[in-house]
């Protein structure tokens, strides 16, 4: 059981080493984002899943080790959380408290990166909108009715107004 708690405080470290690592990536994504830097914004988004795989690995192996010390502790693994593994190992203090201080390490930048996540998901919807709306402004004024087109004669004629994405409700 010992090597196990050792092992899972290996584990959650590592994930930690590995959102501290994310942290400044996301933050400047979003300074990315506001400069429309779609490059960079590429090449930050490579980085990015890069450590997003590596902390699912080390999720993997976190389950893993949570479900071997529910079978060493004699309970079920679905019943088995982080929580309950601190508050069983009253017995070692030590191992405890270094489980608790991740956990609420862990806790608080996940926090924050879920925070950051959510501006930058809410920067790129406003830039996606701002988009369509010039693509729609210059639709508009290309195919708005009273455009002046001359024939050689300088008399000037009507053209149909065709707008895409309209039907046709003569039909």
């Amino acid at each position: 059981m010992a090597s196990l708690t050792e092992e899972l405080i290996y584990i959650l470290q590592s994930e930690l080493d590995t959102y501290e690592e994310l942290l400044p990536i996301v933050e400047k994504k979003t300074r990315i984002i506001v400069e429309n830097d779609l490059q960079t914004l590429r090449d930050i988004t490579e980085k990015e899943q890069i450590a997003v795989e590596r902390v699912q690995s080390l999720e993997r192996k976190r389950e893993e080790v949570i479900k071997n010390m529910a079978t060493v502790m004699n309970k079920k693994p679905g019943d088995l959380s982080l929580k309950n593994v601190i508050k069983l190992l009253d017995k070692r203090q030590d191992e405890q408290l270094k489980l608790s201080r991740l956990h609420d390490s862990l806790t608080g930048i996940i926090k924050r990166l879920q925070v950051i996540n959510e501006r930058n998901s809410s920067l790129i919807k406003q830039s996606l909108e701002m988009i369509e709306f010039n693509l729609n402004l210059i639709q508009s004024t290309r195919m708005a009715p009273g455009n002046s087109n001359y024939t050689r004669g300088a008399s000037r004629f009507e053209m149909q107004d065709y707008r895409t994405g309209m039907f046709d409700a003569k039909q």
